[in-house]
């Protein structure tokens, strides 16, 4: 749904006059965020819109992701991109220093990236004026009025891709009237990741919504190099292990309690939990520390011994790794009123899969490895342990569980080619 040409240009004012005001408080917090280690020093002029590279001649195609999840969605779209069209200018922004880390890694050629602007009308201006996008593809529900205002003002092709809306943001945008229609009125078209997705938008005012699948869904497994996986393998050796992949604060206390817990019962059991924040590793490890547990920390280039109950991985870019070193993996983000991290990837891998009550960014992949019995989902504590114990103690059940969801998580179809190829089709030929 197009917004008139009156409704936009009002709200445009309205955001970027707001825009012009915030601009003070929001440098400081900037500022704070970079002195706390969450925003790049060295870059931080990109968040003004001060580009560090130059744009390159061609035509441009502008990617946004949030965070690593949605940043590491999105490659394999852009690689195929390229292998489509090599004249393509291929820019990716994130806003957090571990998806510009990932992308560092992971980005293949042809890729830039740089960090998404403040959304102000001097920094999101610099960055247009730089840039000169010749179409955007938006990921998710990371959206910022004022830079989708003035794509709309520029006449700037723009595509919703992986949309999703979950039901309780649903109702929140509901009260407010006209407002989420305004801004999902700028895309040309919207490719939602469900069909209840899609409902929901088409709720909120969206015109052009196609049900496409999602994009997490497609990506392929994650890497590890093949020499570092035979010598973990050798250092781990038969001991009994589980991974806590991508855990938040309050979670890993969770985790060390059951550890102690199934400690009862397998002796020699080693617990990895890989930190979604990998800057917090010390800080875990210092905390179950102070309660009693013997741990190693992978930042410090750390062992497990045969004395080491917990084994904290905080570093970035080896999930991949870890996964394909244990045959149980439990999600992270779960436990918590989060929403839960991406149980594809260490299904992927084929690990067994558990996580907690709170997995709504995941529905879709939720509902669909319970169903094919490649996962199990645990209210608490107590059941996680009884849970991890089983599978634990019965390996042949672990490997069924995570046969069953590999062969779930390996059936992407083709959503990166559909939406390759909707995006060519706006670009000039």
């Amino acid at each position: 749904m197009q917004a008139s040409g009156t409704n936009s240009d009002w709200r445009r004012h309205v955001w970027r006059g707001t825009g012009r005001l915030l601009g003070p408080a929001l440098r400081l917090w900037l500022q704070r965020r970079a002195a706390r280690g969450k925003e790049d020093p060295a870059r931080l002029g990109e968040r003004f819109g001060h580009a560090s590279l130059p744009r390159p001649q061609g035509p441009l195609v502008w990617c946004h992701g949030a965070s690593v999840g949605e940043a590491q969605a999105l490659l394999p779209l852009l690689r195929h991109l390229h292998d489509l069209r090599p004249d393509l200018v291929l820019l990716l922004t994130t806003g957090t220093v571990t998806s510009a880390e990932l992308v560092q890694k992971r980005g293949g050629p042809g890729i830039l990236h740089q960090y998404l602007p403040l959304d102000l009308p001097g920094p999101g201006d610099r960055f247009l004026d730089h840039w000169r996008p010749d179409l955007v593809l938006w990921s998710e529900s990371d959206l910022w009025p004022g830079l989708l205002a003035e794509l709309r003002r520029r006449h700037i092709p723009a595509l919703l891709v992986n949309a999703r809306m979950s039901e309780r943001s649903c109702r929140r945008w509901e009260k407010l009237p006209g407002v989420a229609g305004w801004l999902l009125g700028g895309f040309a078209a919207i490719y939602a990741q469900t069909a209840q997705d899609a409902v929901r938008l088409r709720r909120l005012g969206a015109g052009d919504v196609i049900e496409a699948g999602n994009l997490k869904q497609a990506a392929p497994p994650l890497p590890a190099d093949a020499e570092a996986v035979v010598g973990w393998q050798m250092r781990l050796g038969d001991r009994p292990r589980w991974l806590a992949a991508s855990t938040h604060p309050g979670e890993e206390e969770i985790v060390a309690r059951v550890h102690a817990d199934l400690k009862q019962r397998f002796p020699d059991l080693l617990t990895l939990i890989v930190p979604r924040h990998p800057q917090r590793g010390p800080e875990i490890a210092a905390a179950l520390a102070a309660q009693g547990h013997s741990l190693a920390l992978r930042s410090r280039d750390e062992e497990p011994t045969p004395a080491t109950d917990i084994f904290v991985a905080d570093t970035l870019g080896e999930l991949g790794l870890w996964y394909r070193l244990c045959p149980l993996a439990f999600m992270g983000g779960s436990l918590i009123a989060h929403g839960g991290q991406n149980p594809l990837e260490p299904a992927r891998l084929g690990c067994a899969v558990l996580f907690g009550p709170s997995m709504e960014n995941f529905s879709e992949a939720v509902d669909s490895l319970l169903a094919a019995g490649g996962a199990q989902q645990v209210r608490d504590a107590a059941e996680l342990a009884a849970a991890a114990g089983i599978l634990l103690a019965e390996p042949r059940r672990a490997e069924a569980a995570g046969a069953a969801g590999q062969a779930c998580a390996t059936g992407a179809g083709r959503i990166v080619e559909t939406l390759a190829a909707a995006a060519l089709a706006r670009l000039p030929a």
